[in-house]
């Protein structure tokens, strides 16, 4: 995937720069800086993704400079893509109907002008979205404060709050201080439980330790429990585990617990990731294994998983609310729809059948620091009684 992937990124960059410098108005001199601006994208792109492999701190710069490029590139192949596609439209338009365009003025000067300034146009709007994503991609995410009405929900567990953090991806470009900043929001909020619902981090236990350890701080009335993501199989999940259960992390891998709340009971449980399977055969997700000797007479039952696609082996087991993370909102463009063909639900609160899923925008970025159209988020959600009991 990842080899036709790369092969792919030089044609695209050529795209680009054909379609886009050869109709700028600019000298020799500038249409070579941007030839070289495009070869350097072309080269850092793939070096970025290829750094975790790479000692640091040569591996964080190159993977800044490539996640950089990248988020760059993303809009402009957009914008180049949308350029053309109205070009095209003016062009047929223009062939199809010659008389009802000549009343537009003259078709040639007027197609030659839009060629230039939309070029204009589409490197501006390419700098704007991505100062525009650094900056929200880089701030504290915001609290968001759900409720969810759970039927059969005992008195005592109405306002039962579970604050959610997930896919913050501490890596090259995530560090303590941003894990840091996000902890100290949590921990403010005052809440029952905390959830980490995967892809926490983007590499070793050897190289991320370190920044990984303000989640020890991580305060609340029954603990923080966690779920991995496909991230942390990409990262070495046989060293993560044991690390954040040193790190007085509850681990719910295929498992649950049932919290004492006021003299109510609630049974939390917690799968491994969806694809954990392709990695660790046994450590397959699974729903109906999470509950395995939960008492009958508990019925308020959560599950944590990290991919909101868990949800169709999760509602017929009986839960009645799953918490998830993975599709980071989309992110930014294209990948805001793009993501929608691969989960069933991207971002919100949904239904399935008797089941409630919430899925959180993440509470960091991956790749690109960049967000657009689809905020972080530390999410509050709060279990309230559902109408008529």
């Amino acid at each position: 995937m990842f080899l036709k992937l790369f092969s792919l990124i030089p044609l695209l960059h050529i795209y680009i720069g054909l379609r886009l410098l050869s109709a700028l108005p600019w000298d020799s001199n500038a249409i070579v800086a941007g030839a070289l601006l495009l070869t350097a994208s072309t080269v850092l792109m793939p070096l970025g993704m290829l750094a975790r492999r790479m000692p640091e701190p040569r591996a964080d710069l190159l993977a800044w400079a490539g996640f950089l490029f990248m988020g760059v590139f993303s809009s402009l192949l957009v914008l180049t893509v949308l350029r053309d596609l109205v070009l095209l439209l003016w062009s047929t338009a223009a062939a199809v109907a010659p008389d009802a365009m000549a009343g537009q003025g003259h078709i040639g000067d007027g197609l030659a002008r839009f060629r230039e300034r939309s070029a204009l146009i589409a490197l501006l709007l390419t700098a704007v979205l991505t100062m525009l994503g650094f900056i929200n991609a880089r701030r504290v995410a915001a609290v968001l404060k759900v409720d969810i009405p759970i039927a059969g929900l005992p008195q005592a567990l109405h306002g039962f709050t579970i604050v959610q953090i997930t896919d913050v991806h501490v890596g090259p470009t995530i560090k303590r201080g941003y894990l840091q900043r996000i902890v100290d929001v949590v921990n403010g909020l005052k809440a029952d439980v905390v959830a980490v619902t995967g892809d926490l981090v983007d590499g070793s236990v050897s190289h991320l330790a370190h920044d990984v350890e303000p989640l020890a701080a991580l305060t609340s009335r029954h603990g923080t429990f966690f779920v991995t993501g496909n991230h942390e199989y990409y990262s070495g999940v046989e060293g993560w585990v044991p690390h954040l259960q040193g790190m007085g992390v509850n681990v719910l891998m295929n498992a649950h617990v049932v919290l004492e709340h006021g003299g109510a009971r609630l049974v939390l449980a917690g799968i491994t990731d969806f694809g954990a399977h392709h990695f660790y055969p046994d450590q397959q997700s699974d729903p109906v294994r999470a509950l395995r000797g939960a008492p009958d007479a508990v019925q308020t039952r959560i599950l944590l998983a990290h991919q909101p696609r868990s949800a169709a082996a999760a509602e017929p087991a009986g839960y009645q609310l799953q918490i998830s993370g993975h599709t980071h909102g989309g992110q930014f463009l294209p990948w805001n729809f793009l993501v929608r063909l691969q989960q069933p639900f991207t971002a919100g609160l949904a239904r399935l059948g008797n089941m409630w899923i919430y899925t959180s925008r993440g509470t960091g970025y991956w790749g690109p620091p960049k967000r657009i159209g689809a905020p972080s988020e530390i999410t509050a959600i709060r279990l309230v009684r559902a109408e008529g009991g």
